[in-house]
Formats: C-alpha cells, sequence, structure tokens
C-alpha cells in the first residue's frame, strides 16, 4: 500500500498568528478558489511540468521529476519537477516565470516526514495549523497526521475556505477547531469574488457553528467588489443562531495588494474608518469578539 503523500508549500515553525498558542503552520498547495484577491495565488495550482522554471533557477534546485512533460501534476509519487530545498535561496525567480500561475517549489511529503519537522518544535508551541492553497482538499492525509499530531499532545486546527464538505465525523473528532473563511455571502457575489459559488461554504459554517468546532471565521474587506455589510449580517445571524456569537471570533481583514496578481491589483483597499464601521456593525449584531487587521 502506498504512503499517502500531499504537496506542501511552506512550513512555518513558530507562528501566533494561525490559532491559539504558538503553533507550526503548513501551507499545502493546491486550492479549488479562485479568489480575485488572493494574496498568495502561486499556492493555487499544481505544477504541470512545462519546466520553464528550471533554467532561471540559479542555484539548481529544480529539476526535471518522473512525470516531467506528461502532465501529471497529480500523481504526487511521481511530480513532474523536482524541488531541492535545501539548495533553494528563496529568489522566487521560479514562481515569477511560471506561466501557469503554479509554484515548482513544493514537496511531496507523507505524514512521517511532516511529522518529522513538526517535532522539531516540540514541546515550543500548543499545536498545528493546517492551511493553504486549501488544505481540505487532502482530508484522508490530515486524519492520518491528526491522529499522530494528538499522539504528541498537540492541538489541530484547520484554515479552510469552506468549499469542501467537512461533515466527517472522524476529521472533525481529530481537528480542535476551524478557522472559516467567509468571503462573501450571496452567491452571486461569492461567484464574482472567488468564481465559485458557495452553498457548501454556508452548510459548513451551519455545521462548524452547530458542532462548536469554529474558532473564528473571516471576511476580506474589498469595497465595491461585493456587499460586505450583508456578508457580516447574514454571518453574525447564522452564529447566533447556534449560540457561537460569543465564542467564536469574528477576524475583519483589511485588503492589501501585496502579493495579489497584476491584473487585480486595481481593487480598493478600504480605510481605517470603513472597517471601524464595519466591526461596529458586527458588535452591535451581537457579535461580542470581533477584531479588525
Amino acid at each position: 500500500m502506498e504512503k499517502l503523500l500531499a504537496p506542501v508549500n511552506k512550513i512555518i515553525p513558530f507562528s501566533i498568528v494561525d490559532g491559539v498558542g504558538n503553533r507550526t503552520a503548513i501551507f499545502f498547495q493546491g486550492c479549488n478558489f479562485n479568489c480575485l484577491y488572493c494574496h498568495n495565488p502561486e499556492t493555487r495550482k499544481l505544477c504541470i511540468g512545462c519546466g520553464a522554471c528550471i533554467s532561471v533557477c540559479p542555484v539548481g534546485a529544480l529539476s526535471k521529476g518522473p512525470s516531467f512533460g506528461k502532465g501529471k501534476s497529480t500523481d504526487f509519487n511521481n511530480p513532474p519537477i523536482l524541488y531541492d530545498y535545501k539548495k533553494c535561496i528563496g529568489c522566487d525567480a521560479c514562481i515569477k516565470t511560471c506561466p501557469h500561475d503554479a509554484s515548482p517549489k513544493i514537496r511531496y511529503m507523507d505524514t512521517e516526514a511532516l511529522l518529522k519537522e513538526i517535532k522539531n518544535q516540540v514541546p515550543f508551541i500548543r499545536g498545528i495549523t493546517v492551511s493553504g492553497g486549501e488544505c481540505s482538499l487532502y482530508i484522508p492525509y490530515l486524519k492520518e497526521l491528526f491522529k499522530k499530531t494528538r499522539e504528541l499532545g498537540l492541538t489541530n486546527f484547520m484554515d479552510t475556505n469552506g468549499g469542501v464538505p467537512l461533515f466527517d465525523e472522524e476529521l472533525l473528532d481529530l481537528t480542535d477547531a476551524f478557522m472559516l473563511d467567509i468571503k462573501a455571502f450571496d452567491k452571486k457575489d461569492h461567484l464574482k469574488v472567488a468564481e465559485i459559488e458557495n452553498s457548501t461554504v454556508i452548510k459548513n459554517l451551519r455545521f462548524l457553528a452547530e458542532r462548536n468546532k469554529l474558532y473564528e471565521v473571516r471576511t476580506v474587506v474589498v469595497p465595491g467588489l461585493y456587499d460586505v455589510e450583508n456578508t457580516i449580517r447574514e454571518t453574525v445571524k447564522i452564529l447566533k443562531e447556534y449560540g457561537q456569537e460569543k465564542r467564536v471570533r469574528y477576524k475583519i481583514i483589511k485588503y492589501r495588494s501585496i502579493g495579489v496578481r497584476e491584473e487585480y491589483k486595481g481593487l480598493t483597499s478600504p480605510d481605517d474608518a470603513y472597517l471601524e464601521a464595519l466591526k461596529a456593525l458586527a458588535i452591535s449584531l451581537g457579535q461580542e469578539n470581533v477584531i479588525v487587521v
């Protein structure tokens, strides 16, 4: 039986912004959304092995893999591009060169290899947080990983866009809390923001609120792109419906153009007064823990 593998884009050994306490944050490659304001768009797609990145790497950290030129970007046992992360100097020339909006700087890791890196931080962390890209694309892998991190006494958080059904009892039991993006509440608005509708997101919001598994919901504020006020009103309404308005934190996030694809850098960034008004709106609706970042 082959080991489960997943494409790991980045590991941050110590983070205090990805859940409760000091945590190791793991970012997986691949996403099922195409958010216009995505600040790390190179995590969205899997490398298809065109090879454009190989010649621009100044230290030879990239080379042809087993399935180079065959388009098998989802065969993690046979990646099209091999990445030597120990050689990499982080210049990102490969990402800037990629014509497919992807990143070749991926390690296809089994859970034991990932656990080995996590152990380097124990006992200085309270747990791990998996993110992306979109971590929920790899649920069987996450369940295997979370069982092992639980044995180390660590907590498991998922940072997710909610686009994949999370109604998995084993996953729910192994995950201590979820951080859920609410990009827009109205379906048409969500299509404008992420090029996909959000019925699964709202179902996940209700499910996780009902099961007391939400740590945080987040909304990125882009004035004029979608109805922000409606999104906050309807999200708080659901949290109150399940008695979660005191327990769950609502994070209102200012859109910033750093890292955004060039064609979307013209999106409007909100001023601080508007963000504070949105915070006041959420509080007036009964949401007690609201922060602006």
